[in-house]
């Protein structure tokens, strides 16, 4: 009866200790939860998906609320970013970030899995962060020199903060959907996205 009743208890252990290992989820699960959510945080806000040739087709610019539009849209490009230029920045077409400029960064960061804000320094007075943008034949990178992103153990900028610089210029105001591919090192690590208010990208002079 001992030795029945030990089987039970062993087979009992094994079920559960099988089960913990069923209830990780592997990458692909990961990535399908991420797309999900990207999804249903993009249908809850009502934002206007448009493609990379309706983006060029109106002059590299996206409709805005905020700009008096009576829609929000976002163009998805190629990278999986989904980006809105509320503001483009500078009348003068000569005040793009280039190559070495130090940039500073008013921002909001929202998780989108989570619901909730983690990071902000807008109503940070005394603080901002600030990367340098370097540029060579094979790739674009930036560095944080100071500031909350900073937290992330991590000095990259993530891929994604890079992308709309193509587009905007000084003081420039956008709007980022960042999947976990082209977040920083936390959202890699555990394919999380983001969504973001970058409220001003300023080259310092």
């Amino acid at each position: 009866m001992k030795k029945l009743t030990l089987f039970f208890l062993s087979l009992l252990v094994f079920s559960l200790g099988f089960q913990a290992c069923d209830d990780s989820k592997t990458y692909a699960e990961m990535l399908e939860e991420e797309k999900d959510g990207i999804n249903d945080f993009i249908k809850e806000k009502d934002f206007k998906i448009i493609s990379q040739s309706e983006f060029n087709a109106q002059g590299s610019t996206t409709k805005s609320k905020e700009k008096g539009d009576d829609v929000d849209e976002f163009v998805q490009l190629a990278s999986g970013v989904y980006m809105q230029i509320v503001d483009r920045g500078s009348e003068n077409e000569a005040d793009t970030v280039k190559s070495n400029d130090e940039v500073l960064v008013r921002f909001m960061e929202y998780s989108i899995l989570d619901k909730d804000t983690t990071l902000s320094n807008l109503n940070a007075a005394e603080t901002v962060d600030a990367f340098r943008y370097t540029v060579t034949s094979s790739s674009i990178a930036g560095t944080f020199l100071q500031g909350y992103m900073m937290a992330y153990y991590s000095t990259a900028v993530p891929a994604g903060w890079l992308v709309p610089l193509t587009y905007v210029r000084d003081r420039a105001h956008v709007r980022l959907i960042v999947p976990s591919k082209m977040g920083h090192q936390t959202a890699m690590q555990y394919v999380y996205p983001y969504y973001y208010d970058i409220r001003k990208y300023q080259i310092w002079k």
